[in-house]
């Protein structure tokens, strides 16, 4: 059987399209450049594992694993992240309806509390990280997730609805240091589309 490999993602709008809140330059070169090397890194350690085994000699698995999980868990976040935006002339930024809406005013008191605790998660990373909007598969409830590097604080089995980036690389050419207004501006060009859906499929499989 041929295996397979990881591939990078086409995004679901254009360069250009969440100006002015995300420059076209800089999704250029978070997702070709970034989001890229995670792939291109993740399947370089596939590889080397399969040489490895094909040959039956040893490799140092604490390291390759710890690498192989922080590139895979880049590659996978960075995939959910693109789906988390969407320009304003294609709904980015509308208030999340519905159900979704009834889950996260139920679970946090309202849309607006909900907001400010995960503006706070994002704020407060610890370097480099995400935050996220996931739900639990037990309990139903919607919880935020405060993941560092890509792989650290990551809750098992958590289905993710949405998550935001806040490596310095996903804004530093908008927003050179200000985590905060890069975060402010991710509101706008939010996708509440794409995590109601998420939510639908949630809630069609339970």
């Amino acid at each position: 059987m041929e295996k397979k490999f990881y591939e990078l993602p086409q995004l679901s709008f254009g360069y250009g399209e969440l100006k002015p809140h995300m420059s076209g330059e800089q999704l250029i070169i978070h997702h070709q450049k970034h989001h890229q090397a995670y792939v291109t890194a993740a399947n370089a350690l596939l590889e080397k594992m399969d040489d490895s085994r094909r040959i039956n000699s040893d490799f140092d698995q604490k390291s390759v694993l710890k690498e192989l999980s922080f590139n895979i868990s880049g590659h996978m976040l960075h995939s959910f992240f693109w789906k988390s935006l969407a320009p304003q002339a294609k709904g980015g930024g509308r208030e999340p309806e519905g159900k979704l809406l009834q889950a996260i005013a139920g679970e946090f008191g309202s849309f607006e509390r909900f907001k400010k605790e995960f503006t706070q998660a994002a704020l407060s990373v610890e370097g480099s990280g995400w935050a996220a909007l996931a739900l639990c598969r037990e309990t139903s409830r919607p919880l935020i997730m405060q993941i560092e590097k890509h792989n650290v604080n990551l809750i098992p089995s958590l289905k993710i609805l949405l998550v935001l980036d806040v490596f310095e690389h996903a804004y530093y050419l908008d927003y050179k240091n200000e985590r905060s207004k890069y975060i402010q501006a991710f509101w706008n060009i939010v996708s509440w589309q794409e995590a109601a859906r998420k939510f639908e499929d949630f809630l069609n499989r339970k």
